[in-house]
C-alpha cells in the first residue's frame, strides 16, 4: 500500500528535501506541499493525505494550530501528523502534542529516520525517537501547569499497576521492545497494555499517553529507569542513565 504524504513548511528548499528524500521510496508518494497552516487544512480535504508532514513555524496559521484542527476533523478524515522541529528553538512542541501530533523529530535528522517516522506514523504507531523524547520532554515538561489532584486520581483510579509501569516507560522514551526487555515481558504484552491505556485514557496514540505522564508528574525530569523498576537486574542497565539501549 502507498503512503500519501502532504508536506508543509513555509521554506521552499527544506520543502524540496523533505519530497525528495521521501519519492525516493517505492512505498511513499508525496501528494502536495503547503506553505502555511491554512493551505495545509484545505489541502489535507482534498488529497486526503495519510499522513503530513508539518513545520511548527509557519505563516497564516502555526503548526500547532493546523495539527488541532486536523485533529478534530473526522477520523476517516484525520491524517496522521509528524511534527518537524529545530528542537533548541522551537518552544511550541509540548503544544503540537497535545494538539494531536503522532510524532516529532528534528529537521536534522538523517533521512532513514524520516522515511522510518513516516511508515510507522502511517501504520498507526507513535514517532518517539527516545533519545529526542527524553532530552525534549525534560526541558519542556518543567513548563507543563500541574493537574489538579482530584482530576489526577479520576484519570489515574482505572490503570493498574501493571499498566502505569508501562506509562511511566514509555514516558521515558523506550519502546515496546525495551519496555518488554525492562519489565522480562513479551512484547505483545506491553503493546496489550498500551492498547489498555489509551482506550482507558480515552487518547488516540502514544504520544498523548508521555504528555499525560508528565502533566500528571508520574515521571518528572531526571526520573531514573532504576526508580520506575526498583526491582530490576541492575546489570542490563549498566550504563546507569536510564536511557534505552536504542538511543545510546
Amino acid at each position: 500500500m502507498t503512503i500519501g504524504v502532504l508536506i508543509a513548511d513555509d521554506q521552499p528548499l527544506m520543502r524540496g528535501a523533505l519530497r525528495t528524500c521521501l519519492e525516493a521510496e517505492p512505498d511513499i508518494a508525496v501528494l502536495g506541499e503547503a506553505a502555511d497552516g491554512a493551505e495545509t487544512v484545505r489541502l489535507v480535504q482534498r488529497l486526503r493525505p495519510d499522513v503530513v508532514v508539518m513545520d511548527v513555524r509557519m505563516p497564516i496559521m502555526d503548526g500547532i494550530e493546523t495539527t488541532r484542527r486536523l485533529a478534530a476533523l473526522p477520523p476517516e478524515r484525520s491524517p496522521r501528523i509528524l511534527v518537524m522541529t529545530t528542537f533548541d528553538l522551537d518552544e511550541y512542541i509540548i503544544g503540537a502534542l497535545r494538539a494531536g501530533a503522532s510524532g516529532f523529530l528534528v529537521k536534522d535528522s538523517a533521512p532513514e529516520e524520516l522515511v522510518q517516522a513516516v511508515r510507522l506514523i502511517a501504520d498507526g504507531q507513535a514517532m518517539l525517537a527516545p533519545s529526542v523524547t527524553r532530552r525534549l520532554l525534560d526541558l519542556r515538561a518543567r513548563t507543563l501547569p500541574p493537574v489538579p489532584t482530584a482530576s489526577r486520581d479520576a484519570a489515574l483510579a482505572a490503570i493498574t499497576a501493571r499498566e502505569m509501569t508501562v506509562l511511566k516507560l514509555a514516558a521515558r522514551g523506550l519502546s515496546n521492545a525495551d519496555i518488554a526487555l525492562e519489565m522480562e515481558v513479551a512484547p505483545s504484552s506491553v503493546k496489550t497494555h498500551v492498547g489498555h491505556l489509551l482506550a482507558k485514557l480515552g487518547f488516540t496514540d502514544r504520544v498523548q499517553l508521555v504528555v499525560f505522564a508528565y502533566e500528571h508528574e508520574l515521571v518528572r525530569p531526571g526520573t531514573r529507569d532504576e526508580e520506575l523498576l526498583p526491582g530490576r537486574d541492575r546489570r542490563r542497565g549498566a550504563a546507569g542513565d536510564g536511557w534505552p539501549r536504542s538511543a545510546r
